[in-house]
This record gives C-alpha cells, sequence and structure tokens, in this order.
C-alpha cells in the first residue's frame, strides 16, 4: 500500500495494480469465454444456412464439429477465468488486511481512536473482501464488453441496422448503470457503519460478558446491543431494497433493448432481407447480449460497495498518528533516569517528579484519570500538550518510538493473555525456558498458579486466559513484564485481583528482581508501596507531596485516604 493520505480511489487502484498480471490474466481469459458465447448464434445460423439447407451430412457433421471446439475453448476459458480472478480477489484482500493489521498495530498509535475493536476487525473482514471483490468484478467487465463487441460486429455483418442498434444502445445502457448505482453506493457505506460498529459492539459486550454479569449490567448491556442491531438491520434492508430496485429497474431496461433487437431482426426476416439462419443468429445474439448487459448491472452494483469499503479502509489506513515519529535513539548502555517537566496533558496540571536509576518509585494519584493521562505520557501513546518527558536527559519526543519501547517498558493494568501454554505467554519459546524468565515467574508467584493446573506452565490456555482466574491472569501478565527486563518498567496496579498473602510475596519479589533497575509502581496498594523506595502524590493532577511510604502515612491525611482507604 502507498503511504501518505490514502483514498478510496488510491486503496482502489492499489488494489488492482497489485494484481494485474491476474486481473489481465482473468479478463483475457473472460474476453475468450464471451467471444465463444456470441459466436455460438452465429455458427448455428452457419449450420442451418449451409448444413441443414442447402448441404449434407458431411457439412453437418463439419460444422457441429466446429461448435464442439468452440465450446470447449469457452469453458476452459470460464474455468481458469474463474480460477485466476478468484486468485486475484483472494489475494488483494490478503494485502489489504495485512495493510491494515500493521496500521493498527503502529506503534504510533491513532488507527483506533474512536474505532470499536469489533469495527477495526469487520474493515480488516468485511471490507477487505469487498475492497478485493473489485478485481473479479473488472476482469468480468472486460469480458463482458468483449462479448458486447464481437456480439455487435456479428450483428453488423449480419444486418447494419441492427448492429447499429446494439453498438449505439449499450454505451447509452453502461451509463444508465452507472448513474442507478449511485444510490446503492450510499446505502452501501451506511450499511457497512452500522454493521462494522454493531460487530464492535457484539465483540466488547462479549469479552466483558463475566464483568457485566458481575455488576448485573447484562439487561442493560444486551438493550444496547439490540438496538444497536436494529439500527444494522435497518440499513442493511435499506441497502438491500437499494439493490433490489437497481437490479429490477436494470433488468426491465436491457429487457426492453434485447425485445427491440428481436423486434427490428423479425421485421428485416419478414421483409426478406434475413435468411432462416441469419434470423436465428440474430435472435441468438439478442439473448445472448442479455447476459453481458445483466453482468454490467452486477459490476456496477460491486464497484459501488467496494468504492464504499475502501473508503472505510482509506479511513483506517490514513488515520493520524497519536505520536509522530523521532528518529532519536536512547543512550548506550539505558541509564534509567525519567524525569517528567510540567508536563500538562488532560487531567496533568504541571506535573514534575523524576526516578532516579535504579530507584523503585511509587505514585499514588488520587484520581484515576490522572493515573491514566501519566501512564499514556510515559508509554508516549501521546506527547504531552505542554511539558517534557525525558530519559536520561533526553525528551522522547525526540526518540524513535520503537527503540523508546525497548527502554521503557509500560505494561498496563488490563494485559491480554493468548491462546498457548503459560510459559509461551510469559515469553517466547525461544526464551521460555531462561534463568531470567524462570526468576520473573518466581517474582510474580506464577508458580503457585501453575501448580493448580494440570500440565504446569506447559498447560495450553484457552483464549484471553479465560480458563485462569482474574488473579491468576494478572499474575501471568506480570511475570510477562518482569521477564523483559526492560532498563525502565512502569506497573499500573499489578496486584487488584490477588488475595493479601499473595501480594506480599509479589511485592518482595519484584523489589528483588528489580534492585538496579529503575521501576515506577503506579498504584494505591499499601503493600507495594510499603517496598518502594519513595512515593509520591498526585492530587488534582499536581504533585502534592512525596517522601517514604511510612512518612506519608504519618503526615498526609490525603495520602492515609487514598492508600488506606
Amino acid at each position: 500500500m502507498r503511504t501518505g493520505s490514502p483514498t478510496a480511489r488510491t486503496v482502489l487502484t492499489g488494489a488492482i495494480t497489485g494484481q494485474l498480471r491476474h486481473v489481465l490474466a482473468s479478463a483475457g481469459l473472460s474476453a475468450s469465454h464471451q467471444a465463444g458465447e456470441a459466436l455460438v448464434p452465429v455458427l448455428i445460423g452457419v449450420v442451418i444456412d449451409r448444413a441443414v439447407g442447402r448441404g449434407g451430412l458431411v457439412d453437418l457433421i463439419g460444422w457441429i464439429g466446429v461448435l464442439g471446439v468452440v465450446f470447449a475453448v469457452l469453458s476452459t476459458s470460464f474455468r481458469f477465468s474463474a480460477r485466476t480472478g478468484e486468485r486475484a480477489v483472494e489475494q488483494a484482500a490478503h494485502r489489504l488486511r495485512i495493510a491494515l493489521t500493521r496500521r493498527i498495530l503502529d506503534h504510533r498509535g491513532g488507527a483506533e481512536t474512536g474505532r470499536l475493536p469489533g469495527a477495526l476487525v469487520a474493515t480488516a473482514t468485511g471490507d477487505a473482501d469487498r475492497v478485493g471483490a473489485v478485481n473479479r468484478a473488472l476482469a468480468t467487465a472486460i469480458g463482458a464488453s468483449t462479448g458486447l463487441l464481437v456480439g455487435g460486429v456479428a450483428l453488423l455483418v449480419v444486418s447494419v441496422p441492427l448492429g447499429l442498434l446494439v453498438l449505439v444502445g449499450a454505451p447509452l445502457l453502461l451509463w444508465l448503470a452507472h448513474r442507478l448505482g449511485r444510490p446503492l453506493e450510499r446505502r452501501s457505506h451506511a450499511e457497512q457503519e452500522k454493521a462494522a460498529y454493531a460487530s464492535g459492539v457484539a465483540a466488547d459486550l462479549v469479552a466483558g460478558l463475566r464483568v457485566l454479569k458481575g455488576l448485573g449490567a447484562a439487561p442493560a448491556a444486551a438493550r444496547r446491543y439490540r438496538r444497536t442491531s436494529r439500527e444494522a438491520l435497518a440499513a442493511t434492508v435499506r441497502a438491500a431494497q437499494a439493490q433490489a430496485w437497481y437490479d429490477g429497474t436494470l433488468l426491465v431496461i436491457t429487457g426492453f433493448f434485447v425485445a427491440a433487437v428481436g423486434l427490428l431482426g423479425g421485421r428485416l426476416a419478414a421483409a426478406g432481407e434475413l435468411t432462416v439462419g441469419q434470423l436465428v443468429a440474430a435472435v441468438g445474439l439478442a439473448l445472448f447480449l442479455l447476459g453481458p448487459l445483466a453482468t454490467f448491472g452486477w459490476v456496477t452494483a460491486e464497484f459501488a460497495q467496494g468504492r464504499a469499503s475502501a473508503d472505510r479502509i482509506a479511513s483506517v489506513l490514513g488515520a493520524v498518528a497519536s505520536t509522530p515519529d523521532g528518529d532519536g535513539s536512547p543512550a548506550t548502555p539505558v541509564v534509567g533516569r525519567v524525569a517528567l517537566r510540567d508536563v500538562r496533558h488532560g487531567t496533568l496540571r504541571g506535573v514534575s517528579l523524576h526516578a532516579a536509576p535504579g530507584e523503585l518509585l511509587g505514585v499514588v494519584a488520587t484520581d484515576p484519570a490522572v493515573a491514566d493521562d501519566l501512564l499514556r505520557c510515559l508509554a508516549r501513546d501521546v506527547d504531552p500538550a505542554a511539558g517534557t518527558v525525558e530519559l536520561d536527559g533526553v525528551g522522547l519526543h525526540t526518540l524513535d518510538p520503537e527503540r523508546l519501547r525497548a527502554a521503557i517498558l509500560v505494561a498496563p493494568h488490563d494485559a491480554d493473555l493468548f491462546e498457548g501454554t503459560l510459559r509461551e505467554n510469559v515469553a517466547a519459546p525461544a526464551l521460555a525456558r531462561t534463568e531470567g524468565v524462570r526468576r520473573a515467574i518466581g517474582a510474580a508467584d506464577v508458580d503457585e498458579v501453575a501448580r493448580a493446573l494440570p500440565d504446569g506452565l506447559d498447560t495450553l490456555l484457552t483464549e484471553r486466559g479465560r480458563s485462569l482466574s482474574g488473579g491468576q491472569r494478572q499474575r501471568v501478565a506480570l511475570a510477562r513484564a518482569l521477564a523483559a527486563d526492560a532498563p525502565v518498567l512502569v506497573l499500573h496496579d499489578p496486584t487488584t485481583a490477588v488475595d493479601a498473602a499473595t501480594e506480599a510475596r509479589i511485592a518482595a519479589g519484584l523489589r528483588e528482581l528489580r534492585q538496579g533497575r529503575t521501576t515506577v509502581l503506579v498504584t494505591t496498594s499499601p503493600t507495594l508501596l510499603a517496598v518502594t523506595d519513595r512515593v509520591v502524590l498526585l492530587d488534582g493532577g499536581a504533585v502534592r507531596a512525596e517522601g517514604s511510604h511510612p512518612e506519608l502515612v504519618r503526615r498526609d491525611d490525603g495520602y492515609r485516604a487514598s492508600v488506606l482507604g
């Protein structure tokens, strides 16, 4: 896919040019098939005039043999045209899915803004398939055009008036089909938007079903989805009505056109200007032309839907990045000095704090939104509106995001697990049995989780680790963050779902494992804060106090209320 800000046109053009060889091969074979179909009524007319009318058995057998060869060629051409066209469709859709996935997972972010995960999935599947299908429609359109051309020329040979009627009327029909397809394109776009949103809502509700049931919010969620689904259904019905209206109208128009061709041919035969064979050929060609003309209706509908899908794909591929690229690299080796200087972003109101190299720093935010904005700035999911975030004296905004994330790892509170073994969820297979990973597993108390499973660390987990409890999933996610052994590690509430005894073991293991490495704990857990070197209290979006955990508990009522509740 080309870079920059893609449009629906560039997405469609890229899908076609990327598979141009297969599209041209399919179009050539389709043209061969349609030309053969157009020649069949002509050959039947020849058989009637020459072999049946005034020829003998040998002539009849010879012309039937010619018909057999034509049928063999057109059937073979159709078979391989369909195969080659489908290959172009699937490969173009696959490349679009890869491009969409790459953009969605881009470290600069932005593609997910304002879009539900399910909606992004719908774009990467249904919309990519519809854009890919344009390749098949284009090849078919070229074949149908060839059929119209061969049929028109054949009619000119049979009768000049009939040929002119077809050659003049066919372009007018194509123009009319294009005009009639405009409402279908608009309604198809609305249908895809509603369907994608409904898919996104459904995916989110299924993912959070356990939480919804626990909160007693399942009925409200069901009502929300029912409303969304009905809106999607209404949009689909409107699109289907537009499709039916389009197909019906085009069928009537093409029917009148073919009837006009047949009527003119009949009058010419009655006047003696056509032989019986020529009349049969003319009527056969008129009936044949109904196929290519109807095909153009289908092609127009495919292009209308493809343009609507291409517009949605272009909006994702061209999404503005949350953080622009930098080109710098962190100092080597990374010392781990982190500093925020008068940072203002969202709920942050001039935050200035620092973490010394090797320090275990605790950060308590009285407002969860403040913690979220702080984490987004440290992870460079966004650049602050004012102020700077620095690593070893260098602003994060000047660093390449990919290299930055190798130096600073921000582990979110709601990290997901994947299908695979428990060990593979902690580290890649090539590293899963190293000493560092083993120590991370011990520090996060995942050993205790493994002992409760049938195959220990080699137990296969279900999708998103749903076979584990919330506390077990949280420990596995923490072990994964620790196993990365990043120079700077930022953890957000890593133990909210575990019991007090387990949390105490994790706190001790965390401090021991991260000796000499900078670690920032954004949490209100007194057990975790007790093992920190220093704690900073953020209240009202600004630093209000700092000191050791015992000192702040003794002298700060706000801190005590936030931590001890």
